[in-house]
């Protein structure tokens, strides 16, 4: 099989009617066109076999979170997702591995209003590189994306979803750790397929002062928040140990750790006013999504870790760099 059976076969589908795409994969360049008053949102996510998933991941999965990784960007700035281009490195074109590969990429893509409208392919070490574009409203001539450079002293800090789980199902096929086998198959669901929050995001829009997706580690990309807004942050440990899932099957000190650098997690961390507390819950019960507040935003630079009894606490977890 060939590079060009290849994207026959397994990445190319007509344009939805009515849709954005003007034109899809089978020429130079994709054409589309961005709906009125809305401005693109583009972002790009690289996995690496060895580096971002493990060889023994089924297929199926890989495709779903190669595109969910990218989907969660948009999800951190509010966007609806248009369209995104798929660059694949194959060590070889086994039908076997792209046939549920491809099905789960475009399932999630389908289920997001997603199209597939070109990339590129070629022979080498697994590699996939997506780039999605989105689209966000804009009021006024400005965009009304979530950002991160939004945050305000005296904030509500708040986390999407559960955090750690990913991080987890790592340390087990590691061999670091030993969890009953329930809680396991649960960690490495969450690692494998994670649920971009694409309703959470656009709900929050005119609610979130600031957004970032949590990735590689909370701590990490709320850092990224906090010094693109010049402000600091205060983490109630107590809330936050209630993100993990199997906080029961871990030590205190292993869970909160999990939790604020584990990484791979793909939920949102995002600040509001404190007066958008009702607007916040409205967002999740209308998302379907659950938030936990676990923290504010302070005048004074940094991240302090504050437990149930007020005492800060002094850890050293940090968050994955790609380069260390």
């Amino acid at each position: 099989m060939g590079e060009f059976d290849l994207i026959a076969r397994f990445f190319t589908r007509p344009p939805r009617p009515g849709g954005p795409t003007l034109l899809g994969v089978g020429d130079d360049c994709a054409l589309i066109q961005p709906s009125p008053g809305t401005a693109l949102a583009i972002s790009s996510d690289m996995l690496v076999e060895g580096r971002h998933f493990l060889s023994t991941v089924a297929p199926e999965r890989l495709g779903h979170k190669a595109l969910a990784v990218n989907l969660s960007d948009l999800a951190a700035c509010g966007a609806t997702p248009v369209a995104f281009t798929l660059a694949l490195a194959l060590p070889r074109a086994d039908a076997q591995w792209l046939e549920p590969f491809s099905r789960g990429l475009l399932a999630l893509a389908d289920a997001h209003g997603c199209e597939l409208i070109g990339g590129d392919t070629t022979q080498g070490p697994l590699n996939l590189c997506i780039t999605v574009f989105g689209e966000v409203p804009l009021q006024g001539g400005r965009s009304q994306a979530l950002l991160r450079s939004g945050a305000q002293v005296g904030d509500d800090l708040y986390v999407s979803g559960q955090l750690g789980d990913a991080r987890l199902a790592l340390e087990v096929f590691r061999g670091q750790l030993s969890v009953p086998a329930d809680v396991f198959e649960a960690a490495r669901a969450r690692m494998e397929t994670p649920s971009p929050r694409v309703a959470l995001g656009q709900a929050l829009r005119g609610v979130a002062s600031a957004a970032a997706d949590v990735s590689d580690g909370l701590i990490g990309d709320l850092g990224h928040i906090l010094r693109r807004s010049g402000v600091g942050a205060c983490i109630d440990t107590d809330a936050a140990l209630g993100l993990i899932a199997a906080r029961h099957a871990l030590d205190e000190d292993q869970a909160l750790g999990f939790v604020l650098a584990g990484g791979d997690d793909y939920e949102l961390v995002f600040t509001a006013p404190t007066n958008a507390r009702d607007a916040v819950h409205a967002a999740s019960v209308h998302s379907q999504t659950p938030v936990t507040r676990i923290g504010r935003i302070e005048a004074e630079p940094g991240l302090r870790l504050r437990d149930a009894q007020g005492r800060l606490l002094q850890r050293q977890d940090q968050a994955f760099d790609h380069f260390k």
